[in-house]
Order: structure tokens, then sequence, then C-alpha cells
């Protein structure tokens, strides 16, 4: 990409939102709870602090300050606060101009988990919600692939926005420093093939949203603490079909009705 010649620093925000779900049945209340227990350990504060320093690298920002916390019964938040490089790693195919005037230290990463499970039907929903907002020339696009992976999700909803404007050295305002027309133009084909994506993009206002579900549904990928092996030809129709309805419901982002 050619290089911006810019009046002072830039101004520009780029927020990345990703939200994502895991769906898992459980036969039993003690299964319920054991899922639960599980993954408020695999997502704890530590784990997703790691993974939150790396998507720190990642960008090229510096970490400044850093809180965390557990939550009692479960759930864990972390957030980080991050300022500019002044040099983006140069391997990464989405490294943008790297020459940069000011250091700024008002971007921040965030992540907060919710697992929790449905009353009656056995299944089990996780969901932990990621905001990435920077400030000047490096984007949180250029970790949204170790994103994916982190996590293996069932669902996932990523929002993109650009805000505000910097200006060039004519004075003239630019909205926008980097081309994009979808959000996918930056997942990489691997994930691309795993998920089936729809896109709701507004470009005028340099919002892009992509919301992702996985094509192949394998009922014993979604079993806690229970094979498929075990049961009969009317539970797993059954389950099958209660895990298909929460998946299509969060997808879709509506009550659906119900298959069993």
């Amino acid at each position: 990409m050619e290089k911006i010649k810019l009046h002072g620093f830039n101004n520009l925000t780029k927020t990345l939102s990703f939200n994502l779900y895991d769906v898992s049945y459980t036969k039993t209340v003690s299964d319920r709870k054991a899922y639960i227990e599980y993954i408020d350990e695999e997502y704890n504060a530590p784990k997703l602090t790691s993974i939150l320093e790396n998507v720190t690298q990642i960008i090229g920002a510096n970490i400044l300050n850093i809180a965390v916390q557990d939550y009692d019964p479960q759930g864990a938040s972390v957030t980080i606060l991050i300022c500019e490089e002044s040099q983006p790693p140069a391997h990464h195919p989405y490294n943008l101009n790297p020459s940069v005037v000011g250091h700024l230290d008002k971007s921040h990463i965030t992540v907060h988990t919710y697992p929790e499970y449905h009353p009656d039907n056995g299944v089990c929903t996780f969901r932990a919600d990621i905001d990435v907002s920077t400030c000047g020339e490096i984007s949180p696009l250029m970790a949204l692939n170790y994103l994916i992976d982190s996590f293996d999700a069932d669902i996932m909803t990523i929002d993109y926005k650009v805000r505000g404007f910097t200006r060039d050295i004519k004075g003239n305002k630019l909205f926008i420093d980097h081309d994009i027309t979808s959000i996918q133009n930056y997942i990489e084909q691997e994930f691309l093939n795993v998920y089936q994506m729809i896109d709701v993009n507004v470009y005028q206002e340099n919002t892009f949203h992509t919301k992702c579900k996985v094509r192949n549904f394998q009922l014993e990928d979604y079993l806690f603490n229970l094979k498929e092996e075990n049961l009969n030809e009317k539970d797993t129709k059954k389950i099958t079909n209660r895990l298909k309805n929460e998946i299509d419901e969060i997808f879709y982002g509506r009550n659906l009705p119900t298959l069993y």
C-alpha cells in the first residue's frame, strides 16, 4: 500500500468487536455444573490475559496497564491499556505506514466471558466478548485470525468500525487509511472453509459486520461427558435438534420454532 503522508499523527480509531459462542450438551445437572467449571478454568483471567498479550504483540502495540478479574460463581474480565509502537511487525501482511509521529495511549483491549446453561434442555453456552480498539495506524484486523484460532468457536459475530478522521499534508480529511470491502478479506482461507458467513456492511460509514457459524455439524463435538455411541436413535435426534436450534438462534439473533 502506498504510504500516506499525514499532517501530524493519525487520529483514526479502529475497533474490532469479536463475539464468540461455544455450544455443548450436558445430560445431567451435575454435568452442567462440571461444564461451567471446565469453561471457567479453561478461560480464566490468566489464560485470557495471555491471549490479549499476544494480540497486543501481533498488532504491534505496547502494553501500558493490565487489569484482571475472575468472578464468582463464574466468568472473567481482562482489560489492557495499550499504546502504539513506532514500528508494526514488518513481516505482517497488514503492515501499514510504519512511520509514526506520536504515541497514543487511548487504545485498549478487553475481554469478558459469560458461561451459562438452559434450565431444562441440557444446552450450555459459553460466550466471550473481545474488543480491540486502536488509535493511529495499527489495526486490530491483524489479530483476527489469531483470535479465531484461539477459541475454536461454533458461532462468531465480528464487527469492525473506523471512526473519526485524520488529515493529509494538504489538510484533506481521511476517514479511512486502508482498503476493505469485507471483514472476510482478512480471514484466512482455512477458516473461510470452516464457517458459513454472512456480511452486513455499511460502506459509506466504514462499518463492517460478519456473522459466522460452523458449516459441518458433528454431534460428538458437542457432547460433554457423553458419547454418541451411548445414545439411542430418539435421543440422538432430540439432542441434535436442540443443539442446531441453539446455534441457529444465536446466528440469526432471534428465537426460532423448536424442532424437538
